[in-house]
């Protein structure tokens, strides 16, 4: 039996951050996974968030319903979304609810006579979990051999699309190996942070272009965040960082967890862009990238970093 992963544990508290801003980078290149600690969330709201998670998904299916999903806020049913879409199935065996940044009034809410302190719930864990990733981001400009408050420069924390997921996977006794609680797929943002409730299933694939794929079980750590490296990130930093295959098993009893998805910009498309020493990168068509400007100003100062870290062995 292969040896379980072992991810570095980031401590947001550690006062010398030139070594976290190391160990953030191994863990970059290695896994593109980290565990965060100390992050200033606590473990009391993280307690509430769950519980008012599983309270809603609780509610009978019409209920849910009256806020199926609309604005990229709300919520989605069973086998609503399919990350895989090489698969047969008819989706993925999960729910979700999304919630969106707090100041453009499009998020949907249940009614406080049906789940009280639901939504002052969410709002509080949304402003916490942009302080905590706010001063990541600082360490991970760091761990580029950039600025700290790079990102802050260029305007990448300005008006940031911070998204949260609450996200509930039921035990359904399916025995089908091809049906996933969320099936193979990279994340197409900067990071991600994820919280969950201890059960298994999350797994990831180191090698995602070689054949047959590798899967290795990826370890819960209680208090912990469970961060991951985006599609945008791993093209910022020319492949250096990695944006990991990742996947969640049918669960053997239900399984909760939430992420949050930050600093997603509406922008013009982006067809490529070419880096100081030549190599063409195509970046993703998306219309939640970054802004224009953002972008390139961000992937230029990267793209010099890492050429002058190659001269400099």
């Amino acid at each position: 039996m292969p040896d379980a992963l072992q991810f570095p544990i980031i401590d947001l508290s550690f006062p010398d951050r030139f070594s976290i801003a190391n160990l953030i980078r191994q863990g970059c290149v290695d896994h593109g996974f980290f565990y965060l600690v100390n992050h200033g969330v606590d473990e009391e709201l993280i307690s509430k968030v769950f519980e008012q998670s599983s309270n809603f998904f609780s509610l009978p299916i019409e209920e849910k319903m009256k806020l199926v999903r609309k604005n990229h806020r709300g919520y989605t049913a069973l086998y609503a979304e399919k990350l895989d879409t090489t698969l047969t199935t008819e989706g993925d065996s999960k729910e979700s609810f999304y919630i969106g940044p707090l100041a453009d009034d499009l998020n949907q809410w249940p009614l406080e006579e049906d789940l009280p302190s639901w939504r002052s719930t969410m709002e509080t864990y949304h402003q916490k979990l942009l302080s905590a990733v706010t001063k990541l981001l600082s360490l991970i400009a760091l761990s580029l051999k950039l600025e700290e408050d790079f990102f802050e420069k260029v305007g990448a924390l300005i008006e940031p699309l911070a998204f949260i997921r609450l996200l509930h996977y039921p035990d359904l006794n399916s025995s089908s190996e091809e049906i996933f609680g969320a099936s193979a797929h990279s994340d197409y943002g900067m990071v991600t942070l994820l919280v969950t409730d201890g059960v298994p299933g999350l797994q990831i694939c180191r090698e995602k272009s070689k054949q047959p794929q590798v899967w290795e079980d990826v370890p819960s750590m209680s208090g912990a965040f469970i961060v991951n490296i985006g599609d945008m990130m791993e093209r910022w930093t020319n492949g250096l960082f990695r944006s990991t295959l990742h996947r969640v098993l049918q669960p053997r009893q239900d399984r909760y967890s939430v992420t949050i998805h930050p600093f997603l910009f509406t922008c013009s498309v982006i067809s490529c862009v070419i880096c100081s020493w030549g190599r063409k990168i195509e970046m993703l068509h998306s219309l939640q990238i970054l802004a224009k400007t953002v972008l390139w100003n961000v992937w230029k100062a990267v793209a010099l970093s890492l050429v002058h870290q190659d001269s400099h062995p």
